[in-house]
């Protein structure tokens, strides 16, 4: 009965996690998987947006995780393929 309390509380707390707009650092890390000396090198280098309103602590915007979470699309090998394709036939000499 307790296990299953909080298992129900676990998941109450991950379904307002998924709803915050602005994440802490450690949520941040959280959300996108990576480890904090890895976020804080893409922090340190700028290859992330974050904020620091006093100075101190950074926050991100979910949706710019998101933004940088799906940069550097890899095409499947189906949509080269279709590419490739549509090249050839319309750049014919």
């Amino acid at each position: 009965m307790e296990t299953k309390i909080f298992q129900l509380l676990e998941e109450i707390n991950n379904n307002l996690f998924f709803q915050k707009s602005v994440l802490s650092f450690d949520e941040a890390c959280k959300y996108c998987n990576i480890s904090k000396s890895k976020m804080y090198k893409h922090t340190s280098s700028n290859n992330i947006v974050f904020y620091k309103p006093q100075g101190k602590l950074i926050f991100f915007k979910r949706e710019e995780l998101d933004q940088w979470l799906l940069k550097n699309r890899q095409s499947s090998m189906d949509e080269l393929q279709r590419e490739a394709t549509k090249y050839s036939l319309t750049k014919r000499r």
